[in-house]
């Protein structure tokens, strides 16, 4: 086979962290150069991975094999841009995960141009959680008992558009619900920096973007609310949805999972905290 990377997919926005937090998951896109092997799609020129691909210099046809669901908020278009982007720079420079772990800056700058937004490109690119700040990427560490940890999604039946979600968001907040977002973002990064799960519950709790969101999506408030009831230490809209997503302890999933509504489909993953990455020949 071709070179070829795989990128996870993500979860953004965690609730709290709103444009800020990214957080990688077991779930990927693989893209590569040449022909398509089985199970893939070539790619034509307007295809959203395109254009950071030639961007960075990479030259020749692209495909991608992807279980990400598309328009989910599961950072599909973010991996497919940011996988381009790093497959552009192994080509370049005839090399492996280093040179993508030596380029990851500017990797994530050109994927983060095209997608409009960077929290969910860093998040592939560097895997784990990341806080993506006004074009820096600082990786906050995610110790080996939420490493474990598993991340629960429910997948609605429909699918949603983030720029019209981000039309339906007030153009100003309020005082108490900017002070409540900064604690609990707060909450949430020391959580991970601790490896503590007791810190939690209630660190996805969000007052700016989520109560104008979930009623968009048939069933998300009522799934937000089962899980975390079930079990899950927290849950929050994926990105802008319709995914809502959890973080739980494995023994946990099976409760959590039972709890979530139907109108949608479920999937247990773990985090991915190793980011973009160059595959075997063999895979």
């Amino acid at each position: 086979m071709t070179l070829a990377v795989r990128t996870p997919a993500t979860s953004a926005n965690l609730g709290s962290g709103f444009d800020v937090f990214g957080l990688a998951l077991g779930l990927h896109a693989d893209l590569g150069v040449g022909d398509a092997p089985d199970g893939a799609q070539q790619l034509d020129e307007h295809h959203p991975a395109r254009a950071p691909f030639v961007e960075l210099g990479g030259t020749g046809a692209l495909w991608l094999r992807t279980s990400i669901p598309i328009a989910r908020g599961l950072g599909f278009s973010g991996a497919a841009r940011a996988g381009a982007a790093a497959l552009a720079v192994c080509q370049r420079a005839a090399g492996g995960d280093g040179s993508i772990r030596a380029a990851a800056e500017q990797i994530v700058r050109v994927a983060a141009a095209h997608e409009g937004h960077g929290d969910n490109a860093a998040a592939s690119v560097h895997g784990g959680l990341v806080a993506y700040l006004d074009g820096r990427v600082v990786p906050i560490a995610v110790g080996p008992v939420l490493a474990a940890a598993c991340v629960v999604t429910w997948i609605p039946d429909v699918t949603t558009s983030t720029d019209r979600s981000r039309r339906a968001l007030p153009t100003t907040v309020g005082r108490g619900a900017a002070v409540h977002n900064i604690g609990r973002s707060v909450q949430l990064a020391l959580a991970f920096e601790r490896d503590d799960p007791s810190l939690l519950p209630g660190a996805t709790d969000d007052q700016l973007h989520q109560a104008e969101r979930l009623p968009l999506v048939p069933g998300a408030a009522d799934a937000l609310a089962a899980g975390v009831a079930a079990g899950a230490w927290c849950g929050w809209l994926s990105g802008s949805g319709p995914t809502v997503a959890f973080l739980c302890a494995p023994g946990a999933a099976t409760a959590v999972v039972e709890s979530l509504p139907p109108g949608g489909h479920t999937k247990r993953l773990a985090i991915d905290t190793v980011g973009v990455r160059v595959l075997p020949a063999d895979l």
